[in-house]
């Protein structure tokens, strides 16, 4: 697909999205809120990626929800009110479902941020499964400041991130925190001098991740993302169901000669995505 809010390039098995409106701050028009999920499902759907890392271009990562959203938004507030509500319920779950798209892709997502990150982006960034930023970086919870509740993920995903004091603080006022500031709370992994050096680390970081078997990583994702959401009982009760059925030993004998001789292990990518059915098979 050609998007106009984004390119989409992909080396070996890493899947690079950018956000590409660098003279609009990459901030986030209508056409970028299918676009993102559409990017990230396709790639997750081909299966061919596994890792998908998310910048952008320019002097910020993103200066959140354009303005024309909101116009739009605004023409959308007349008739009857419990249609209306009905209509903006809607809405909004359409647009937090651009970023569940993220927490839903089958691979690891890496955010790499430089400069600000306002609003949106945040939320995007807290559905990504690891942050990295530049020296330079930071980010705002800004809705608070714009006369509205932050509605698209913040403040279910931040919580689970960081301390919830702190969300809260950050959310109440909608200051600015900071590269450092993010890496002592642990929202961001690690922060670097300038962006050629963070894409730079982020890139080998994910080149380590994609020689790992695509289905032990996809496990791996979906136990971690279960786990935050349920209780420890729950989650070994579900690890020892799934294992029952995905563990199998054909990655394993890979991995232990690839040990064995040195070598890297050659493993078979996951099954794309199931798109329709025929009378003969699954396609």
């Amino acid at each position: 697909m050609k998007y106009s809010t984004l390119e989409v390039k992909q080396e070996g098995h890493i899947a690079h999205v950018v956000l590409n409106r660098p003279d609009a701050m990459n901030s986030m028009i209508p056409e970028f809120w299918t676009e993102l999920p559409a990017a990230i499902r396709e790639i997750d759907d081909e299966a061919k990626a596994r890792v998908i890392v998310i910048s952008s271009t320019g002097k910020h990562f993103s200066a959140g929800m354009d303005l024309s959203v909101f116009l739009n938004m605004k023409e959308d507030f007349k008739g009857d009110p419990s249609r209306r509500a009905e209509r903006m319920r809607r809405m909004v779950m359409l647009l937090q479902d651009s970023f569940t798209a993220i927490e839903q892709a089958r691979m690891p997502v890496i955010g790499a941020v430089q400069g600000g990150a306002i609003g949106g982006a945040v939320d995007l960034l807290s559905a990504c499964d690891m942050r990295y930023c530049t020296q330079d970086a930071f980010f705002t919870i800004k809705e608070t400041q714009l006369g509205m509740t932050a509605d698209v993920g913040t403040l279910q995903r931040l919580p689970k991130l960081i301390p919830i004091g702190i969300v809260k603080e950050l959310a109440y006022t909608g200051r600015n925190f900071g590269a450092q500031e993010a890496q002592q709370l642990g929202f961001v992994n690690q922060v670097f001098d300038d962006q050629a050096s963070m894409l730079d680390a982020v890139m080998k970081i994910a080149q380590q991740i994609s020689m790992n078997s695509p289905l032990a990583v996809s496990g791996t994702k979906t136990m971690i993302n279960y786990a935050v959401e349920h209780t420890v009982g729950e989650s070994l009760n579900f690890m020892a169901t799934w294992q029952a059925g995905m563990f199998q030993m054909e990655d394993v004998f890979k991995a232990m000669e690839a040990q064995k001789t040195k070598s890297l292990p050659d493993y078979p990518p996951l099954h794309p995505a199931i798109k329709k059915m025929n009378s003969y098979a699954y396609v």
